[in-house]
């Protein structure tokens, strides 16, 4: 079997799009990097395993998603007046494991996020994760998990996906 060229700038490339798209508020085309069955984590211990027997802050696929979404841009969502901000600072992404054969990616990207409501500021630390796969030729997320450096500890209430 001959090797599959993949171009690690890409995957990079592709995690910075993501947090910008977020820092933007351009949530569509945020959702669309993810595949059809992919899935956002955000575990409520960091030794967490499983999000379907362990307590998780949020677990949403596409259709919860669209919800959260939704809710942001309701003229009707009492947090977000006025509208909030959120900004992601990244360290470069850490390529984990790599199977281009397969069009399967997994990376490591520490960050700080820092999210601007009703004139408060929170930053949080942690670590992403992302699990990337080749769709139709492009990449896509079928896994980000956050995890945050507290996420067993109590958390503000965060409008934004981090």
């Amino acid at each position: 079997m001959s090797a599959v060229a993949f171009d690690p700038a890409e995957l990079i490339r592709f995690i910075l799009r993501e947090a910008r798209l977020l820092d933007e508020q351009r949530f569509d085309e945020w959702n669309d990097l993810f595949a059809p069955e992919g899935m956002y984590w955000l575990p409520a211990r960091p030794d967490a395993t499983d999000p379907l027997r362990q307590a998780s802050h949020l677990y949403d696929d596409d259709t919860l998603r669209k919800v959260h979404l939704a809710r942001l841009r309701s003229p009707h969502a009492h947090s977000q007046q006025p509208a909030g901000r959120c900004h992601h600072l990244l360290q470069t992404p850490e390529l984990i494991t790599a199977d281009p054969v397969a069009g399967r990616y997994h990376l490591r990207t520490p960050f700080l996020y820092t999210e601007l409501r009703a004139q408060r500021t929170v930053t949080l630390p942690g670590v992403a994760w992302h699990h990337l796969v080749r769709v139709d030729g492009a990449l896509r997320i079928h896994l980000k998990r956050v995890d945050l450096l507290h996420a067993d500890q109590a958390l503000p209430a965060l409008e934004f996906y981090v």
